[in-house]
């Protein structure tokens, strides 16, 4: 069931992205380097640039689908979760691999339940529908 509003979702993508990139420092596995610091850097980027260029209430340049953008979290987020096994860290300290896991499965299940068209787009469908 899709019921987080796409104007939910847009605030919650700045938030998560600028989250991420400060990941290493907020949790305190910035000393460790290599992949655990910088897939949590890179994909908070990554979300930022492609939300500004979702077609969304908080999109600037409206170039890619809600649906698309949506696949692009799903992704995102089980690379996220899966990361800490994909490149050898999950055997260092909780702080450094359990905000990977959490915040991957977060964003895949906000992906899931997220609605695929913006509120704009459902009140011009229904204006469509009802002759106006």
């Amino acid at each position: 069931m899709r019921f987080i509003p796409t104007r939910i979702h847009g605030i919650l993508d700045y938030v998560v992205g600028i989250a991420l990139i400060a990941a290493p420092w907020i949790f305190g596995f910035a000393d460790v380097g290599g992949a655990a610091m910088w897939i949590p850097i890179i994909l908070g980027i990554g979300l930022i640039i492609y939300s500004l260029l979702t077609d969304y209430e908080y999109g600037v340049v409206k170039v890619i689908p809600m649906p698309a953008h949506l696949a692009l979290d799903g992704i995102a987020g089980l690379f996220l979760a899966a990361s800490p096994w994909l490149f050898g860290f999950a055997d260092e300290e909780w702080n450094v691999w359990v905000p990977h896991l959490v915040v991957g499965l977060v964003v895949i299940a906000v992906a899931l339940t997220t609605q695929t068209r913006p509120a704009y787009e459902l009140v011009e469908g229904e204006r469509r529908r009802m002759g106006a």
